[in-house]
C-alpha cells in the first residue's frame, strides 16, 4: 500500500512529485548513511503508516519500542530524514496548488474564492460599480508586514535550496522534456537534495538581528519586487475593461517590515541596527532597479531613424556622462543608460550598493524615487507616442510600478517599544529638567503635563546632561528615526507602535519623545511625520480600547495631529497575547467586539480607522486562511484600510515561492476589496441574539481557560515538563529572548514560544481549550436545540464559521495519544495524571462540539485537501514526536551530549515543518 491509493486523478501529479522526491531522498540517505540505516528508517515509516492509515494499535507499541533502541547516529539520521520529507512535501504541495490554479485558468474555469477576478465579479454582481471600486482604492492602504520572532526555524540557506527544488520541479510541468533533459532534471534535483542532506539544518550560532534582516530581504528578491507590480497591473487592466477607460491606480498596497525596528523585548535592536536595516533594504531596491534598467537598456534598441523619440527622452539621454558612439542612433538605450547611471550614483549614497561597481563620474543622483519614476514614465510615454505602447507594457511598466511602490526604502519600517519603557524615559527627562515627579502623577495629571510639553517649543533633552544608559539608547533611536526620514523620505519609517498601551498618556508620552527630534509638533504649527499606534493586547486592554480612543479623540491637540495624517488613526490589535491571556474563543470574541466598538467611536469622531491585525501563523495566535479571516471582520472595520503581520515559518510558507507569494498577496487584496463593500447580509450579521450568545459562550470558555492556566496548582510545572519549552529556548532560531523577564511565570513568557511549545507536543492547547466546556454548558441549558442554533450560526455568520473552521484544523493536527507520551515526561505522576486528564477531557468535549456543530463525520470533513495533506504527513510527523519524547527524557535525565541536543533540535525543526503553522 502506498500513501496515495485514494488519490484522485487530479492529484496524480502531486503523487508523482512526492514519490520522486521521496525516492531521491532515500537514495541520498542510502549513499550517505548506508543500506542498513535506510532499511531501519523505512521500517519505522511502515510502522507509522500502519498506525495512521490502518489504525493498527500494535504498530504504535512497536514504533515506540523501535525508536527507543536507536543508536545516536541512526536517531539523527531518522530525525533528519523525516524532517526533510516534511520540507519536500511542502514544496510539492505548493507546486500542486499552483498547478491546479493554472489548470483552472487554462480551462477558462471561474477563478476560486480569493482571486482578484472572483472578488471583482462578486462585487459587480452585488451592484458595486467599477467607479466605486476605483475611488475606494484611491484612499486604500493594504500591507502585509514581515516580523521576526523566536520560533523561526528555517535557515535562509535551506530556503534557497528549496526554491531551487521548486524551480526544477516546475520545469517538468511547464516544458516537454526529452529523455536526456529529464535525466538532467533528475540529476539536478538529486544534487540539491544531497546539498540539503549535507547542510546543517540548525544554526550553529545564535541568530542576530542582522541575520533576520537578511532573511526578510530574501523574500523581496524572490517574490515581492516582481509579483506586487504584476498584481497592480492586473487590477488596473481589469478595472480598465470594466470602466471602458484607462485606469491608473495610485500606490495603495505595499509590504511593511518590523525587522530592525521592533525593540519590544529585544535589547539587540539599537540605533545602528535600525540604520543598517534601512540601508540594506535600500540596497536591495537599488539592486533590482539597476538590473531591470540594464535589461531595458538591452531591449529598447529602436533607432531614431525608425521612430520619433520625444524631447523628454532626448533630454534624459543627454544627461549621461558616458555614452558609446555605437549608440548614437539609439536614444532609448542612451536614456536607459543615463537612468542606470543615476540609479548607481543614488545607490552609493543611500544603499551600501555593490562596492565593486563605481558610479560614473558626473552622474547626478536622484533626489527621490519620484524623479526616477518620472524618467521611466517619460520613456513609456515616448514609446506610446510613436505607436509602440506594447513595448512599454511589460518590463518597463512593472519597473515603474515597482519604483512607485518600493521607493528608495523598499519597505516601510515600523518601530515598536513597550509603554513601560516610554514612561521611564519621560520620567527621567522630567526629573533631569527639574519638572514634576512624573511617576507620582495620576493619569489626569500626566495628560496635563504631557500636553503642556507638546504645546511648548522648548525641548526637554539637553546635551549638557548625562542620561541613564537605557534612556540614552531610547533617545538615540528617536534621533535615528529622524535621520532615516530625512535621508530616505517619510515613507521609510512611518509608524511607531506602543506595546501594552493602556492609557491616553501612553500615547502622549511617545508624542513628547518624538517631538524632541522634530517628528511631532504642535507649535508653531501642527506637524506629524509619523503615526503613533496603540497596541491593545490583553483581554482587559481590548475591553477598554474604545474608551481610551474616545478619550484620545476628545483632545483637540491629538485631533490636530490626526489631521496631519490624512485623518487616519491606526489601531493595532494583538492576537497572540490576548489568546495567552484568555484562551482561543474569548480572544477571538474580544477582538471582534473591540473592532465593533472602535468602528462606532471612529464614526462619531469623523476619523478614518485603520486596523493593524497582529496575527501569527498558528490559530492560537490568530492564524488561519487570510481571505476568510478578512471577510469575517465586522462590517465597517476594513473599508480599504488593513495591515496584517506575517510571522516566522508562515513567511516562508507564503512567500518563498514566487507563484505562491503572488497568490497570497492577491488573496489579501481580493478579500480587502470584498470586505470594504459589505453586503446586506454582512451588515445585518451582528444581531443582538448572536452577540448575547457569544458573550455567554465566551464567558464560560474564559473561566475554564483561566482556571486551568492561571489558577491550577502546578500547571506551570506541567507546561515546562510536558513540552520542549526549555529546549526551544536553547535553539538558535531567533534574536529575541523567549521571555520578557527571567521569571517562571506564564504571564512573562512570550506568546510565541507558548504556542510553539504546545504545537510541538501535539496538544495545540491555545487553539481550542475552553470551547468544549462552553458548548457542553450551553447544550445542558438548551438541550438539542443548542446544537441546531449553533449549526445555524456556523452556516450564516462568517465570524463564527471562521472561528470554528480554524479550531477544527487545529484539532485535526492535535494527537491526544502523543500528548499522553509527553505527559509522561512530568516527574510528578500525580501532577501529570491530574492535569493531563483534565486537558484530555476538554479535548474530547471540543472535538465532539465541533463535529456536532459542523455535522462532519470526522475533522476536516469539508476540507479534503488539507485532510489528505495531513494524513500523508503523519507517517513522517508522528515518529518525530515519539523520538522527541525519548530524547527529552534522556536529556532531562542528564544526557546533554551534543548528539542528543542536536537530535532534539532536529525534531523541533521537523515537527514545525510538518505542521506548517505551528507558531
Amino acid at each position: 500500500m502506498t500513501l496515495y491509493d485514494n488519490a484522485t486523478s487530479k492529484d496524480l501529479p502531486l503523487e508523482r512529485d512526492l514519490d520522486l522526491l521521496a525516492r531521491l531522498l532515500a537514495e541520498t540517505i542510502r549513499h550517505e548513511t548506508g543500506e542498513d540505516t535506510l532499511k531501519q528508517i523505512e521500517a519505522i515509516r511502515e510502522l507509522a503508516v500502519r498506525f495512521v492509515w490502518e489504525a493498527d494499535s500494535n504498530a504504535a507499541d512497536e514504533l515506540t519500542a523501535t525508536l527507543a533502541n536507536l543508536s545516536d547516529d541512526n536517531t539523527i539520521a531518522l530525525a533528519r530524514a523525516f524532517s526533510y520529507f516534511s520540507h519536500l512535501s511542502n514544496i510539492a504541495e505548493d507546486l500542486h496548488h499552483n498547478r491546479r490554479r493554472r489548470y483552472h485558468r487554462i480551462q477558462g474555469s471561474k477563478d476560486q474564492r480569493g482571486s482578484l477576478s472572483h472578488s471583482l465579479e462578486e462585487l459587480t454582481a452585488r451592484g458595486v460599480s467599477p467607479e466605486a471600486i476605483k475611488n475606494m482604492v484611491a484612499s486604500t492602504l493594504i500591507a502585509p508586514v514581515l516580523t521576526a520572532h523566536p520560533t523561526e526555524v528555517q535557515r535562509k540557506t535551506l530556503l534557497d535550496c528549496e526554491r531551487t527544488i521548486a524551480r526544477t520541479l516546475r520545469m517538468r510541468d511547464r516544458e516537454t522534456l526529452t529523455q536526456e533533459e529529464l535525466e538532467e532534471n533528475d540529476a539536478a534535483l538529486q544534487r540539491v537534495v544531497l546539498t540539503l542532506w549535507q547542510t546543517r539544518e540548525i544554526r550553529a550560532f545564535k541568530l542576530s538581528v542582522k541575520d533576520e534582516i537578511e532573511n526578510g530581504l530574501s523574500y523581496f528578491r524572490s517574490t515581492f519586487l516582481k509579483q506586487l507590480p504584476r498584481i497592480y497591473i492586473e487590477l488596473e487592466d481589469r478595472l480598465t475593461k470594466l470602466t471602458g477607460e484607462e485606469v491608473q491606480l495610485p500606490t495603495f498596497m505595499h509590504v511593511g517590515c518590523w525587522i530592525g525596528g521592533d525593540r519590544d523585548g529585544n535589547p539587540f535592536v539599537v540605533p545602528d541596527v535600525t540604520l543598517h536595516a534601512i540601508a540594506r533594504q535600500a540596497a536591495v531596491a537599488f539592486d533590482f532597479y539597476f538590473e531591470e534598467a540594464t535589461k531595458l537598456e538591452g531591449e529598447l534598441s529602436m533607432s531614431s531613424r525608425m521612430v520619433e523619440v520625444s524631447e523628454a527622452v532626448r533630454d534624459i539621454a543627454q544627461r549621461s556622462p558616458n555614452q558609446p558612439a555605437s549608440r548614437a542612433e539609439e536614444p532609448y538605450r542612451q536614456a536607459m543608460a543615463a537612468i542606470r547611471q543615476r540609479i548607481l550614483a543614488t545607490a552609493h549614497i543611500l544603499g551600501r550598493f555593490r562596492a565593486y561597481i563605481l558610479p560614473f563620474e558626473g552622474a547626478v543622483p536622484y533626489g527621490g524615487a519620484k524623479e526616477l519614476a518620472d524618467d521611466l514614465r517619460a520613456v513609456s510615454n515616448s514609446l506610446a507616442g510613436h505607436g509602440s505602447a506594447i513595448l512599454a507594457s511589460g518590463r518597463l511598466r512593472r519597473l515603474i510600478r515597482a519604483v512607485e511602490v518600493f521607493g528608495f526604502h523598499l519597505a516601510p519600517l515600523d518601530m515598536r517599544q513597550h509603554s513601560n519603557v516610554h514612561e521611564k524615559v519621560v520620567a527621567e527627562l522630567f526629573q533631569k529638567a527639574g519638572l514634576e515627579d512624573y511617576m507620582a502623577l495620576n493619569e489626569t495629571e500626566r495628560r496635563t503635563v504631557l500636553l503642556r510639553e507638546l504645546a511648548s517649543a522648548r525641548l526637554l533633552v539637553t546635551p549638557y546632561v548625562e542620561y541613564s544608559e537605557d534612556s540614552a539608547k531610547e533617545l538615540g533611536i528617536y534621533r535615528t528615526a529622524a535621520e532615516v526620514q530625512q535621508k530616505y523620505g517619510l515613507a521609510a519609517l512611518p509608524n511607531y507602535i506602543i506595546s501594552n498601551a493602556q492609557s491616553v498618556s501612553d500615547l502622549l508620552e511617545v508624542a513628547v519623545l518624538l517631538k524632541e527630534v522634530g517628528l511631532i509638533a504642535l507649535a508653531p504649527k501642527p506637524h506629524a511625520a509619523i503615526n503613533i499606534i496603540p497596541l491593545f493586547e490583553t483581554i482587559p486592554d481590548l475591553r477598554g480600547s474604545d474608551q481610551i480612543v474616545r478619550e484620545l479623540f476628545a483632545l483637540p491637540q491629538w485631533m490636530q495631529l490626526v489631521a496631519q495624517r490624512q485623518g487616519v488613526q491606526e489601531i493595532m490589535l494583538g492576537y497572540s497575547d490576548s489568546n495567552k491571556d484568555g484562551g482561543y474563543l474569548t480572544s477571538n470574541w474580544e477582538l471582534y467586539k473591540a473592532e465593533v466598538k472602535l468602528v462606532d467611536v471612529f464614526h462619531q469622531a469623523g476619523v478614518k480607522l485603520r486596523l493593524f491585525h497582529g496575527r501569527g501563523g498558528s490559530v492560537g495566535r490568530g492564524g488561519g486562511p487570510s481571505y476568510e479571516a478578512i471577510l469575517a471582520q465586522p462590517a465597517g472595520s476594513v473599508a480599504g484600510q488593513i495591515r496584517i503581520t506575517e510571522q516566522g515559518e508562515i513567511i516562508a510558507a507564503k512567500y518563498s515561492d514566487a507563484e505562491v507569494g503572488r497568490r497570497n498577496l492577491e488573496t489579501i487584496l481580493a478579500a480587502t476589496l470584498s470586505a470594504s463593500f459589505p453586503g446586506a447580509k454582512a451588515l445585518d450579521a451582528d444581531t443582538p441574539e448572536r452577540l448575547a450568545l457569544m458573550e455567554k459562550l465566551s464567558d464560560i470558555a474564559y473561566r475554564e481557560y483561566r482556571d486551568l492556566v492561571y489558577a491550577t496548582p502546578d500547571f506551570i510545572t506541567y507546561f515546562r515538563e510536558a513540552t520542549p519549552i526549555s529546549e526551544i529556548a536553547k535553539l538558535n532560531i531567533g534574536s529575541r529572548p523567549a521571555a520578557r523577564k527571567a521569571t517562571n511565570s506564564i504571564a512573562d513568557l512570550r506568546a510565541i514560544p507558548w504556542v510553539f511549545s504546545w504545537a510541538q507536543n501535539r496538544l495545540m492547547l491555545p487553539g481550542w481549550y475552553g470551547f468544549g466546556t462552553a458548548i457542553a454548558a450551553y447544550r445542558e441549558e438548551k438541550g438539542d436545540a443548542a446544537i441546531e442554533e449553533l449549526a445555524g450560526l456556523y452556516r450564516d455568520w462568517p465570524f463564527f464559521r471562521t472561528t470554528i473552521s480554524n479550531m477544527e484544523m487545529v484539532l485535526a493536527k492535535s494527537d491526544i495519544h502523543l500528548a499522553r507520551r509527553y505527559a509522561g515526561l512530568v516527574k510528578d505522576a500525580d501532577i501529570a495524571q491530574r492535569i493531563f486528564g483534565r486537558i484530555k477531557a476538554e479535548w474530547r468535549r471540543s472535538v465532539d462540539a465541533v463535529l456536532a456543530i459542523t455535522s462532519h463525520k470526522e475533522l476536516l470533513g469539508d476540507n479534503p485537501l488539507l485532510a489528505r495533506s495531513l494524513k500523508n504527513r503523519l507517517p513522517y510527523l508522528d515518529p518525530l514526536n515519539h523520538l522527541q519524547v525519548d530524547l527529552l527524557k534522556r536529556c532531562r535525565e542528564g544526557d546533554e551530549s551534543e548528539d542528543v541536543m542536536y537530535a532534539i533540535h532536529l525534531t523541533i525543526n521537523g515537527i514545525a515543518a510538518g505542521l506548517r503553522n505551528s507558531g
